[in-house]
């Protein structure tokens, strides 16, 4: 188990990590959720030992590993600038680490080609890496870290260089393999839809401080902050400031919306409510629904989904929607809201479902 114990980083008098504690257990796989500068990379470096924390401990099963360089742990590291040796063949590049660990040749070559097939480099083993493409160069960087069977794997947005297909399979395959080794595997990336896609647990950042650590799909569709919510949402998070009043969330020019069940019990008095962009439909849902009314802004077509920006209320919000839908500006449109998909907060930024189990 990887353990990080109440560590701070200072530098040059500028707080990078305040404060985080967190635990990783073998076999698991934990994605860093976070925009940039949020303290992900931050604190991958300081898990691997390239950087000591101002405060706080390191701990590895039990030991405590705060201060000992990354050169004296059984660390993988993966970076979305890549890292190869350029005098290295592809093939010597991957092998280096288990020539390093006094490998037999023939388990390093399995390793090697078990990896290359993997990652779609078969045909370029005898190539050096600078003539390759940096697609190729990162799946090489991603190969070596791959044999290296490490304790501690961390993946710091390592498929931004790859195109789609290839990267949609190494999400799917790299928790399974990198689990199936009993290392603690981390990811850090800046994207809600890749941690979802992950799975397994999610920890959100958010100027160096963990706002929350969980089963992904948890953290997901119970945050509890608004930050955390903020951090979990793409297209950005639709937000308004409403009066609760009984049963009634009471907008302000706007209609009066049902008080979502999860925040039954909260006090009356100001709130924001929160409701992320896939909640919204241009169709009437399945499930109880009411009706609101907002004017168009801008559509942007995407393809197979459109994102229609409303003026609501004196707020933009964004809706994803499912097909291709073409309004023009200032038309006036009906969408759907399904109650249940609320989320409640309070003055401080937490959550009135938070609120409501502590009364």
């Amino acid at each position: 188990m990887l353990e990080i114990r109440n560590v701070s980083t200072l530098v040059g008098g500028r707080t990078h990590i305040d404060g985080v504690s967190i635990n990783l257990e073998r076999g698991t796989l934990n994605v860093l959720l976070g925009p940039t500068l949020s303290g992900k990379t931050s604190l991958m470096r300081l898990m691997a030992g390239l950087d000591r924390p101002t405060s706080g401990q390191v701990l590895v099963d039990g030991k405590d590993v705060t201060g000992v360089p990354v050169q004296k742990r059984n660390v993988a590291m993966v970076y979305q600038q890549f890292i190869n040796y350029p005098a290295m063949t592809v093939y010597e590049n991957i092998a280096s680490p288990l020539r390093v660990a006094g490998k037999d040749k023939g388990a390093i070559d399995k390793a090697v080609r078990d990896a290359a097939a993997l990652l779609k480099l078969t045909p370029y083993l005898d190539r050096m890496p600078l003539s390759l493409s940096g697609g190729q160069q990162q799946r090489t960087a991603l190969a070596r870290a791959i044999v290296k069977n490490a304790e501690l794997v961390l993946l710091d947005e390592p498929l931004a260089n790859l195109d789609y297909k290839l990267r949609e399979e190494l999400r799917a395959e790299l928790p399974r393999l990198f689990a199936a080794t009993g290392a603690v595997f981390v990811y850090a990336t800046t994207e809600p839809h890749e941690a979802l896609l992950l799975g397994g647990n999610t920890a959100t950042l958010s100027e160096g401080r963990i706002t929350q650590f969980g089963p992904t799909v948890d953290v997901f569709r119970k945050p509890l902050d608004l930050i955390t919510a903020r951090t979990f949402a793409d297209p950005p998070l639709n937000t308004l400031a409403v009066q609760k009043v009984g049963t009634r969330l009471e907008i302000e020019d706007g209609p009066a919306l049902p008080l979502p069940p999860n925040a039954n019990g909260t006090a009356d008095g100001s709130y924001t409510i929160a409701i992320q962009p896939h909640h919204l439909s241009l169709s009437t849902p399945a499930g109880e629904a009411i009706a609101l009314k907002g004017r168009v802004s801008i559509v942007e077509i995407t393809g197979s989904e459109s994102f229609v920006h409303l003026d609501f209320s004196g707020t933009r919000w964004v809706m994803l929607a499912h097909g291709i839908h073409q309004f023009e500006q200032g038309d006036e449109v009906t969408f759907w809201l399904e109650p249940r998909h609320i989320m409640v907060f309070d003055a401080y930024g937490r959550a009135a479902t938070s609120l409501a189990e502590a009364a």
